[in-house]
């Protein structure tokens, strides 16, 4: 199949799944156009299956926006004409999907009136909570949905939710997010703590792109709460709105010593491999992949019962879930998991064995089962 992928090239669960999706499609041969408007932080794969299109926005001093949309619409109508896609693959309801749907009413002239491409919009979570939530979008956010060839999304609760708000005339397959346990797998490295300046402490980390949703301070307070009990190391990856105030906090804690703020990184998994523990208190979470990461890692993840989170983390098992904004809760569960190093390592064997339920070449079938279904149908 020949297969267009629209996504975010930003640090984020959506922007990484397009691109890992990419990848092991063009693995199994499918010929896979990326677009977007720069190279998608998790395509670090050369592969003659593999192609990038970057989209250039117009600068006018009319448009107090840029065109984003209309050009990203416009480039894969473009590229679409000449190499006869199959499929188009929106990650994310807007802007993706409809400027996919712009896309293909600008070819219709050229294939003799039929849809040029089926259309698949992908869920992920701010598209409907966030976007979506806004009432002078949701209208757009219905329409993207409803006219989409077939839509899926990463989780039960964002399925629900968008019913829920939306009460869509299109149905939802569920294909949650997946993880390449291959390349996400503990393998410590002496070198990466004397890098960091680390000892034998115990270390907690949160990889996140720091929105409010992600209660960045939350993850502060926690870690000054475990760091009274057992001398540990927090290590704060991604960077974005909630960081500054995360800095101030941990200066005014006294814990600034004991806080890593390592910014945007592509390679995780050597921090993950000398991680202890994961906090991942957000307020909301589609589905949740860094915990799914790190547990690939042998880490286990003491976070919220929000969202995603329970569909793929048990309690007691994998780690601990507990209510959004219960600081105290989640200090002396992760308390608990450090201080007891047979119970941890018992953890951390069950988030090895749960993660590989996710491995990515079981969900890139479903993939393309799905694509298959929708092509069979046209």
């Amino acid at each position: 199949m020949k297969i267009g992928i629209l996504c975010h090239h930003t640090y984020g669960g959506s922007g990484a799944i397009a691109a890992e999706l990419g990848k092991a499609l063009a693995a199994k041969g499918h010929i896979i156009h990326f677009f977007s408007q720069a190279a998608p932080f998790r395509l670090n794969a050369y592969s003659r299956n593999i192609h990038y299109h970057e989209v250039e926005v117009m600068h006018y001093p009319l448009f107090e926006c840029p065109l984003y949309s209309l050009a990203l619409a416009s480039k894969v109508s473009e590229v679409a004409h000449y190499e006869k896609f199959d499929i188009v693959h929106a990650h994310y309801a807007i802007p993706h999907a409809l400027s996919a749907m712009l896309a293909r009413q600008m070819l219709e002239d050229k294939c003799s009136g039929e849809k040029c491409f089926r259309l698949v919009t992908t869920l992920h979570g701010t598209d409907i909570t966030v976007v979506g939530a806004d009432r002078g979008m949701a209208d757009v956010v219905r329409l993207a949905i409803n006219k989409s060839d077939g839509v899926t999304s990463v989780s039960e609760y964002l399925k629900d939710e968008t019913i829920r708000m939306f009460n869509p005339v299109k149905e939802i397959a569920v294909i949650p997010n997946f993880v390449d346990t291959s390349f996400f797998r503990r393998a410590p490295r002496q070198d990466i703590r004397e890098q960091l300046g680390l000892g034998d402490e115990k270390i907690l980390i949160h990889i996140s792109n720091f929105r409010p949703v992600k209660c960045i301070g939350d993850v502060v307070r926690v870690f000054y709460e475990v760091n009274r009990k057992i001398g540990s190391t927090l290590l704060l990856v991604g960077d974005g709105p909630e960081r500054s105030e995360a800095e101030t906090l941990a200066r005014t804690l006294g814990i600034a010593d004991r806080v890593r703020f390592l910014g945007k990184l592509d390679d995780i998994v050597p921090l993950l491999s000398i991680s202890d523990l994961m906090l991942m208190p957000s307020n909301a979470e589609s589905f949740g992949l860094a915990a799914l990461e790190a547990m690939a890692c042998g880490v286990p993840v003491v976070a919220t019962m929000a969202g995603g989170f329970p569909e793929f983390i048990v309690s007691g098992e994998h780690g601990h879930l507990l209510m959004p904004g219960d600081v105290e809760g989640m200090a002396g569960k992760a308390y608990e998991l450090l201080a007891d190093g047979e119970m941890r390592e018992r953890y951390s064997d069950a988030c090895v064995r749960q993660a590989k339920r996710y491995e990515t070449a079981l969900l890139v079938e479903q993939y393309e089962a799905f694509y298959k279904k929708l092509l069979n149908e046209a």
